[in-house]
């Protein structure tokens, strides 16, 4: 009986060491409780935070279909007036969309079904606040309107720091017909990468040499499993990257936007999103 008890008493731990043990669990949790909340809330915040340069603080950067159902994400913003838009995208070579109509519509499934060229087919309208876009482009990708990249763009009741105009846009890449997931409509889908989309407008006006300088506001945010009104998935960094056009349409000799003055924290986040983006891609 005295060895039975005595081997009971090796093997327990003694009460001095559960309490010690259970306070560096304590310990443990309460230092990740810490860190994690200063990561959360103090430190990632500051990752996106913008300057308001425009008084868009407060609005909803996403668009809406007729029915009401959350469209693309707003991820463009042009500086500039509407003869200045009309240039640039002109010289770009993009065409702007003719409007939906019985003839249009009939155009559209033409081109799609006979391999033809159609490069100003109709863009189904999308509303952001409250009304249709005032302006839409694209550029075709291959011999028919199936696959091709556009804008819609609308005047924004902001002005810029010069006081000039300002467009906020959704930019997105259609690369086929289908039938839309919610309404069973015909309709465009969209790639999945809106970001690639908002970098390739923005590239587009800069090659020309027809941008004088970009920065990023805030947009839709992070979001990693968005659904447009199509039901089409996309994933965004939540930026919507604006582009400031060189005055009366004329043509800079030197084609690099400036993008100066961006703090090390964007920077930051742009390298953590550029490997996640590349992942989500990969997955698409």
């Amino acid at each position: 009986m005295d060895a039975q008890i005595e081997r009971d008493s090796m093997g327990s731990t003694p009460p001095a060491h559960r309490r010690s043990r259970k306070r560096r669990l304590v310990h443990a949790v309460l230092t990740g409780l810490i860190l994690w909340a200063s990561l959360a809330y103090l430190a990632l915040p500051q990752f996106w935070r913008h300057e308001d340069r425009m008084g868009l603080s407060g609005r909803a950067m996403v668009t809406h279909t007729s029915a009401g159902i959350a469209g693309d994400p707003i991820n463009v913003g042009i500086v500039g007036s509407e003869r200045e838009i009309v240039c640039a995208f002109n010289a770009a070579g993009w065409s702007a969309a003719n409007p939906v109509t019985l003839e249009t519509s009939l155009r559209i499934i033409g081109s799609v079904a006979l391999r033809r060229p159609y490069p100003a087919a109709p863009v189904s309208p999308l509303f952001y606040d409250g009304r249709p876009e005032d302006l839409a482009f694209e550029k075709a990708e291959g011999g028919s309107a199936d696959r091709r990249h556009h804008i819609r763009l609308w005047r924004a009741h902001a002005a810029s720091d010069a006081q000039r105009p300002v467009w906020l846009g959704s930019a997105s890449f259609d690369r086929g017909v289908g039938f839309s997931r919610y309404t069973l409509q015909v309709t465009h889908h969209i790639a999945p990468d809106v970001d690639a989309e908002r970098d390739y407008v923005a590239a587009q006006l800069r090659n020309i040499g027809m941008v004088e300088s970009a920065y990023e506001i805030a947009g839709v945010g992070p979001t990693l499993a968005g659904r447009n009104g199509g039901g089409d998935a996309y994933f965004t960094d939540g930026e919507a990257l604006v582009v400031v056009l060189a005055p009366d349409c004329r043509e800079r000799a030197d084609k690099t936007a400036s993008r100066a003055g961006e703090p090390w924290q964007r920077r930051f986040k742009d390298a953590i999103w550029s490997a996640l983006r590349g992942a989500m891609r990969a997955l698409s």
